[in-house]
């Protein structure tokens, strides 16, 4: 079955009683079983919606094929986050972003590195507050969370 919207199970860390977290995720999966992501995942590190991953034999850990370009991008509240979202959507929405998971306390983004850091930075600190807070998913090193992956340097490159 080619092209097939299927849901996998990825390690997205050790949750707080010390037990592994899964996080499910929606994929086409393509011919050689590799899967593209539909949306960005909400905690599993290092991958953004449109990546292509190759998963590890019988278990729940991935290796990446193919960057799309996109950033992840989780914004976290303390309260409702349905004004939020009226807020954020629409300047990032202008530059080509996606709101891929909305639930009361989190949203989760998806836009491409071509828009800029700096453009899409300003937009998320603008909302920044005690409130709120918000993180990439996929530009630092998942095992120290401060070392830059660096993936969009080639994507970025004058031709």
């Amino acid at each position: 079955m080619s092209n097939a919207l299927q849901v996998i199970e990825l390690f997205a860390g050790i949750g707080s009683d010390g037990q592994p977290v899964a996080e499910r995720l929606q994929v086409i999966v393509n011919e050689d079983n590799s899967c593209q992501l539909v949306k960005s995942p909400a905690f599993v590190k290092g991958i953004a919606s449109g990546d292509v991953i190759k998963l590890e034999d019988d278990s729940r850990e991935f290796t990446i094929s193919k960057r799309s370009g996109n950033l992840a991008i989780r914004v976290y509240c303390r309260d409702d986050s349905s004004e939020l979202v009226d807020e954020l959507s629409p300047p990032l929405e202008k530059l080509g972003g996606e709101l891929d998971i909305e639930t009361p306390r989190m949203l989760v983004y998806s836009i491409h590195v071509s828009c800029g850091f700096q453009q899409i930075e300003n937009i998320l600190n603008g909302v920044v507050s005690d409130e709120v807070m918000w993180v990439y998913g996929n530009v630092y090193d998942p095992k120290d969370g401060q070392t830059p992956l660096n993936w969009w340097q080639e994507m970025l490159k004058p031709e």
